[in-house]
């Protein structure tokens, strides 16, 4: 089993930016990054295909955040600018090894990191 570890998160001001990166311990498929709020269930944010030329955003984050890949570090990026408070949750990496199209169900991954949070407040 493929293992995840994510990095990045932390504390950040209305309007500020972080990057989360998530290593993957061997080859993956799509690679995709959840969150959760406290008090809310898991919710899709972001899934980049294995080739790294798909993509697909959630519509609040849309023109905001971007994902990207490096497939030589088994690395998934995840640049989020213009933070607002409601993007304070865990944020979470996984993974899928279909190869295959992108999906936004969360049961359709294989792998899943232990999380990393991200906090936006004044």
């Amino acid at each position: 089993q493929v293992q995840l570890v994510e990095s990045g998160g932390g504390l950040v001001q209305p309007g500020g930016s972080l990057r989360l990166s998530c290593a993957a311990s061997g080859r993956t498929g799509t690679m995709a990054w959840f969150r959760q709020a406290p008090g809310k269930e898991r919710e899709f944010v972001t899934a980049v295909s294995w080739s790294g030329i798909a993509t697909k955003y959630t519509d609040s984050v849309k023109g905001r955040f971007t994902i990207s890949r490096d497939n030589a570090k088994n690395t998934v990026y995840l640049q989020m600018n213009s933070l607002k408070p409601e993007d304070t949750a865990v944020y979470y990496c996984a993974a899928d090894s279909k190869f295959g199209a992108i999906t936004t169900t969360p049961t359709e991954y294989d792998c899943w990191g232990q999380g990393t949070q991200v906090s936006v407040s004044s």
